[in-house]
């Protein structure tokens, strides 16, 4: 146990050390691995029937893969972006290459922690082996007694099978998670030479310079975190306001004073500069000029997501 939370934290530590989204999917795969341990101390049960054992292994795997997927995508801002450009704009300006970016984009930040899950849950083998016990073909353990089937081989993931078949539980259970494992490993090298032939292909087919790919980068950062803390500054002054108008007073402490004081509201913004910053944004210059996001967009002037006379779409979305 001490080695596994050694392991776990100098994971956590390398992933710090690396970009935000590296941080973010580390912390959730981290998050996923203790989900499993606890799920499988203290949920999995194994039924031991025959057809219900199939049923319950496949689910315990397979359930919770789906819904980490789901939290996911609910999580992933880029899916509420596009929500938004549907609904607003439709899709229209974008083109096939873009929609496909965008979508592999999302599916790829939401199966870390199904992929993950299901990893963990192969490498164990408990639901593997509950699963696919009764499906052992009697005539491939030796000596293997006539009278017992499938209802036998159904309990052998329970240990509560008689002492004369003790032999042939502990080979059919080394068998399956073999199997398990192996599926497990050849899962991890199938998602590891995805992610390198990802990576490689958005650095080849990016516009941008990697100096140029890391201050948009950053530049995403700040003007999210300052677009943040300003709107909560905002809305808690225009709130303000507005209670003092309808009670003639109201109660701020004296950090929400001096905020009153030093940045005056004097209104909202309207409708459409909101529609205007808010949706996906796909990289794109205008007269060679860099433009890094919506709200950069709105500021320089530049109307129109799509490509135009003075501008053009290069097809880099922002991760």
């Amino acid at each position: 146990m001490a080695a596994l939370i050694a392991e776990n934290f100098r994971f956590l530590s390398l992933f710090f050390k690396s970009k935000d989204v590296m941080i973010f999917n580390g912390l959730v795969a981290l998050g996923t691995v203790g989900s499993e341990e606890l799920f499988s101390v203290v949920a999995f049960n194994c039924p031991c029937s025959p057809a219900r054992n199939y049923i319950y292994g496949l689910a315990a795997i397979g359930v919770p893969a789906l819904a980490l997927f789901l939290i996911g995508v609910i999580w992933n801002n880029h899916t509420w972006n596009l929500v938004a450009e549907c609904h607003k704009r439709g899709t229209k300006n974008f083109s096939a290459a873009a929609t496909f970016l965008l979508f592999g984009s999302i599916m790829g930040r939401a199966s870390v922690a199904p992929i993950t899950w299901s990893v963990i849950s192969l490498l164990r083998g408990e639901a593997y082996i509950c699963a696919l016990s009764e499906f052992v073909k009697p005539s491939s353990l030796d000596k293997f007694p006539a009278e017992s089937g499938a209802e036998v081989l159904a309990k052998f993931p329970c240990r509560d099978v008689p002492a004369n078949l003790t032999k042939f539980r502990d080979e059919v259970t080394r068998r399956l998670r073999y199997e398990s494992q192996l599926f497990g490993w050849l899962l991890i090298g199938i998602v590891a030479v995805l992610v390198f032939l990802t990576k490689c292909l958005k650095h080849c087919c990016s516009p941008l310079s990697y100096r140029q790919e890391a201050y948009w980068a950053q530049y995403r950062s700040n003007e999210d975190k300052l677009f943040r803390r300003t709107a909560e500054v905002h809305s808690r002054i225009l709130a303000a306001k507005n209670v003092k108008q309808f009670f003639g007073f109201v109660a701020l402490d004296k950090e929400e004073k001096e905020l009153v004081q030093e940045f005056p509201v004097e209104g909202v913004q309207l409708s459409p500069q909101w529609n205007a910053i808010t949706g996906v944004y796909i990289y794109r210059e205008n007269k060679g000029f860099p433009l890094y996001s919506r709200l950069h967009k709105w500021a320089k002037g530049v109307e129109g997501n799509g490509p135009t006379p003075e501008g053009h779409e290069l097809l880099f979305l922002a991760s």
